[in-house]
């Protein structure tokens, strides 16, 4: 697959399909300030390993052989609710990557090859340009937090009373333990509480191909208490930033507030790697988790994704829909290995 786009009168770019070039892919990922751990290579052998999805990665050269911007696509296909072409499933961003004109002929490629393969949508979820024959839809915002020199500073920086919220679980004597050996203990309460919100559970495999792939960059932390996992959270180091992207908590145990000692201590963490912005990852605007996320003093930031599709599609299926609604209330009561068993067989087709 190949699309060319002229750049003045000398130049031009051509999308080409990237095969096994990973030190390529990485190299040029790397030397762009812009990029986010959704571009890593790593992803690829993640997304194709653990959940089989069709990997497309596709990367812009111009005509000198210099790679100009790449694009993670990744084919997530489902009898039940359709096929999608996304950039990057699962996660929120991985996005055109690269010069303007890199990113608008990635997108033209993208579009074209949604438009001749029949999917129900192409969704990009980031990059700088609008990109022709697409639309930008911002339902999902993120909070962003800027940190400080040190875990002390942005202690003090706290209001008293998130300070107390955290001194409640430290008070506890909770234990908080960081490493990819926690993933076990991150999915025991992951899959418990994805079952209690009433929504189908990636698979523990996704999660142990995460820990190898990418263990340069993805953190696994769990909040014990008396030895028993009770919240826990894997996230995202990339340059600067960190993203935590899965966090959960037992309910039981909510009122010794293991989750805000796990938030605490991902930040502790973070600030010892040298990130300076802290992302709490993508939410619904004006719902609970967006109230909790700003509870800690950072700003929303609007998640732009640019989409296409030719049968009026418009976002990818998600357990929020009104139409899963009943669903999500059955699913919340199933038994939890019943839960467990089925739930990987479907949360993999939802992006």
């Amino acid at each position: 697959m190949t699309t060319a786009i002229q750049l003045g009168t000398r130049r031009s770019l051509m999308v080409i399909r990237v095969g096994e070039d990973a030190g390529e892919w990485n190299r040029f990922v790397l030397q762009r300030p812009e990029s986010t751990y959704a571009h890593a290579w790593g992803w690829r052998e993640v997304l194709r390993d653990a959940l089989r999805h069709e990997c497309v990665y596709m990367a812009a050269v111009d005509d000198e052989g210099e790679w100009q911007g790449v694009l993670p696509l990744v084919r997530v296909k489902s009898r039940i609710f359709g096929t999608y072409l996304v950039s990057l499933p699962f996660v929120n961003y991985g996005g055109p990557l690269g010069s303007l004109a890199a990113q608008r002929a990635l997108a033209a490629a993208a579009v074209d090859l949604a438009s001749n393969s029949r999917v129900d949508m192409l969704e990009l979820r980031g990059g700088t340009g609008e990109f022709e024959r697409m639309t930008v839809s911002t339902r999902k915002v993120t909070v962003l937090l800027e940190m400080k020199e040190s875990a002390e500073a942005l202690w003090k920086w706290f209001p008293s009373k998130l300070r107390s919220q955290i001194r409640r679980a430290q008070k506890e004597q909770m234990e908080v333990r960081f490493g990819p050996e926690q993933v076990d203990a991150f999915y025991q309460v992951f899959a418990r509480n994805m079952r209690d919100l009433g929504t189908p559970v990636l698979p523990k495999a996704f999660f142990q191909s995460i820990a190898r792939s990418l263990r340069e960059n993805a953190l696994v932390g769990v909040v014990y208490d008396d030895g028993v996992p009770v919240a826990g959270g894997v996230g995202f180091v990339w340059n600067d930033r960190f993203e935590i992207t899965w966090a959960s908590s037992l309910r039981e145990y909510n009122r010794k507030s293991p989750n805000m000692l796990l938030y605490w201590s991902f930040m502790e963490q973070a600030i010892e790697r040298g990130v300076r912005v802290f992302d709490f990852g993508r939410c619904t605007p004006g719902g609970n988790t967006h109230r909790f996320k700003l509870q800690w003093g950072g700003e929303s930031v609007e998640l732009p994704w640019s989409q296409w599709s030719a049968k009026g599609v418009s976002s990818t299926p998600s357990p929020e829909r009104p139409i899963y609604q009943l669903a999500t209330k059955v699913w919340s009561r199933l038994p939890v290995p019943v839960a467990n068993r089925l739930g990987p067989i479907l949360a993999r087709q939802l992006p």
